[in-house]
């Protein structure tokens, strides 16, 4: 990507191309995810084939189709939101999909559970033959690693300016975010600023500049001059005032676990350093 392609540019464009896949373009995820949110324990254990049996694959170990019903009836949901993170056809009548499904319960907080599930076409019904569940997570977590949130070629000092001139014409902050394609927890940090909750307290109160480091040779005297630790990992995250005075550093690793964090954590350190009103 050209030196010259401004940090919001290529923000919108990361957006566009990691959209997910809505849960309706595989009608069946679609009958799984409404069995689900109305907690219809029958019509959700339709879904799983009997002949063969469904096999399950939890953190706990392997159950059959009744005990992965029960899981999810239990749950007692009250939101449930499922996309399509991968979808592939490997034959005819099959379908393979990576699903993220953000659930909240009753009297819990929000969680978002990565499963992958395997479909095939019986006698004209869809139903899941095999399923692994994963640890929940509170974030939505990526499917890959492959989105290029950090462009090798940026000049990050003249991205950085960029933002700062934008954000004092805007009443904004800037948010420098130091980190790498190659890190798991920056992928899982730039899917959380992505969702409606998150962007809307992030788009109208910052600019955000991404900032390579490389393998930790890029870039150093940025961190340095934002009194960002390298040392205490990545995701670091600096807040920018509009003249560019620092008004937060990231000392302690607070992002660097961005997985083990919830949206209401996001919100909560986005609204505590968002400018004052004019």
């Amino acid at each position: 990507m050209a030196q010259t392609t401004s940090h919001t540019a290529r923000a919108k464009s990361s957006a566009s191309s990691s959209a997910p896949t809505p849960e309706d373009s595989f009608a069946p995820v679609q009958q799984w995810k409404n069995a689900l949110a109305s907690q219809n324990a029958a019509a959700l254990r339709a879904l799983y084939s009997s002949n063969p049996p469904a096999r399950i694959f939890t953190p706990a170990g392997e159950i059959n189709a009744d005990g992965e019903v029960a899981f999810w009836t239990g749950l007692k949901s009250r939101k449930v939101v499922v996309h399509i993170a991968q979808s592939a056809s490997p034959g005819p009548g099959t379908q393979q999909l990576l699903l993220n499904i953000e659930v909240r319960a009753s009297t819990e907080k929000e969680v978002t559970y990565t499963e992958a599930q395997i479909w095939q076409q019986q006698n004209e019904q869809w139903r899941l033959v095999a399923a692994k569940r994963a640890e929940p997570t509170r974030l939505e977590q990526p499917a890959s690693t492959s989105k290029n949130i950090y462009a090798a070629g940026a000049d990050a000092h003249a991205e950085i300016k960029e933002a700062l001139q934008k954000a004092k014409s805007e009443n904004k902050r800037v948010i420098v975010v130091f980190g790498a394609n190659w890190c798991y927890d920056c992928h899982v940090l730039d899917l959380a600023f992505h969702r409606n909750d998150i962007a809307r307290v992030l788009n109208g109160n910052y600019e955000v500049v991404h900032v390579d480091i490389g393998e930790g040779e890029k870039n150093q005297d940025l961190m340095q001059a934002y009194e960002v630790p390298m040392k205490k990992g990545i995701p670091a995250l600096a807040v920018l005032e509009a003249d560019g005075k620092l008004l937060y550093s990231q000392k302690n690793g607070e992002f660097e676990k961005a997985r083990a964090l919830g949206p209401e954590d996001l919100l909560a350190f986005l609204n505590k350093w968002k400018p004052h009103p004019r």
